[in-house]
């Protein structure tokens, strides 16, 4: 059988660069063994596929349904100008909240199911995507914590995270949409994640993440951020340099991410399009 395209492992514990193809013109067989890898590799790099925003949201739908189609992660304004920043632009605030590792909306009712990226504008240094799987990092915990944490939930909150960074979006100003920040029930949601059409165990944390049920709070923190710090480390992390034109697709279901820092007076613009979960199996837990 002829190969329908080239995968090559990353320099990591998950993740894969594929070439060969494009992601604008997939036949039903190249996408039946594309969306395999992605539930294998739970990140896929596709570098210099230039697609149009009609494209990526063709593409990101193959999926499933959408969360949202696209939104600009962005710290340039509709007029072109760069956002400054410091001070209370609420856009800002939110991609420096996005600099700390997540998964995609813990904080709303259902978690998504991952999500496609790309990349239109970078910045010379600086920026990249980082990722680190869940799934090894689950697997390399020791029984006695795997033991402890096994009944354990944490709510999600946008609210808490961003109030860590001291942002208010009630005070703050800028054109962000609000996306995120609701008034309806925080979700709660396990630390072990069973991840929905591979079985496997992950962990569920990430900068969201707070109030444990059952511990006090600064040994809910303390927990969680020992988790992070244990879970976000070699070979389990990998950076991605961007170069216009690339595109990622990951797994929100078992990797947490991040944007690393960069020179917020040049330009960064990529492209966001958000798969939904499944309204049963990523849905939050009764509190």
């Amino acid at each position: 059988m002829a190969r329908l395209f080239d995968l090559e492992p990353l320099d990591a514990c998950f993740g894969a660069r594929v070439t060969g193809l494009r992601l604008a013109d997939l036949d039903a067989a190249t996408w039946g063994a594309l969306y395999s890898a992605w539930l294998e590799h739970a990140l896929l790099v596709f570098p210099g596929q230039h697609l149009s925003r009609a494209d990526q949201i063709a593409f990101a739908k193959r999926f499933g349904a959408m969360e949202f189609d696209l939104a600009a992660i962005s710290n340039v304004r509709s007029d072109g100008s760069v956002r400054p920043a410091e001070g209370n632009d609420d856009v800002i605030k939110v991609l420096k909240g996005n600099m700390g590792w997540h998964a995609d909306s813990t904080y709303m009712p259902v978690q998504a199911k991952g999500a496609v990226f790309s990349a239109e504008v970078v910045p010379p240094a600086g920026g990249e995507t980082g990722w680190a799987d869940m799934r090894a990092a689950y697997d390399a915990l020791d029984p006695a914590t795997q033991a402890r944490i096994a009944g354990l939930s944490a709510h999600h909150s946008l609210y808490y995270s961003q109030a860590k960074l001291g942002h208010d979006p009630k005070t703050g100003k800028g054109d962000y949409s609000g996306y995120g920040f609701h008034d309806g029930p925080v979700p709660l949601r396990p630390l072990v994640k069973v991840h929905p059409e591979t079985g496997r165990k992950s962990l569920l944390i990430g900068r969201h993440a707070h109030a444990i049920p059952g511990l006090s709070p600064a040994e809910s923190e303390r927990l969680l951020d020992d988790l992070t710090a244990f879970a976000c480390r070699p070979p389990r992390v990998y950076q991605h340099a961007w170069t216009a034109g690339d595109v990622v697709v990951w797994d929100n279901r078992c990797l947490l991410h991040r944007a690393l820092p960069w020179d917020m007076t040049l330009p960064r613009v990529m492209w966001h399009s958000r798969i939904a979960g499944d309204p049963v199996a990523e849905a939050a837990l009764a509190a």
